[in-house]
């Protein structure tokens, strides 16, 4: 199963896929069969909004694969608060190289992501 706050993120790009191949209205079976098929594919890159120069910027702290989710999808502000203390924070979904979607957190406590190295994006 995949968190229901999740899913909203990945329903609307499940639809466009399956437009794209010709299911204008997809069953619930159809959304699950194609979930099945591009979740494997899946990750999530998590960033932390860092002040810059004057401005902000992303530092990016993590890459999650699909297999690796679970503990993050469960509980985010749990998983975040746990690893990296407080601040605001972006969660990236991606299919491979498409961008699927985003989400914020927010969670309280003292920045500890400023000691983790930052993520090398390639």
């Amino acid at each position: 199963m995949i968190a229901a706050w999740c899913w909203e993120l990945i329903e609307p790009y499940l639809r466009r896929n399956l437009a794209n191949q010709g299911v204008e209205r997809p069953t619930r079976r159809q959304l699950l069969e194609e979930f099945t098929r591009v979740w494997p594919e899946f990750t999530a890159t998590i960033g932390v909004q860092e002040p810059f120069a004057g401005t902000i910027r992303f530092k990016w702290l993590a890459r999650l694969a699909s297999d690796a989710m679970a503990p993050f999808l469960d509980d985010p502000m749990g998983y975040l608060h746990a690893r990296y203390g407080g601040g605001k924070f972006k969660m990236n979904l991606h299919h491979g190289l498409h961008f699927v979607n985003t989400k914020n957190f927010k969670p309280e406590g003292e920045p500890r992501w400023r000691d983790v190295a930052e993520l090398a994006l390639d």
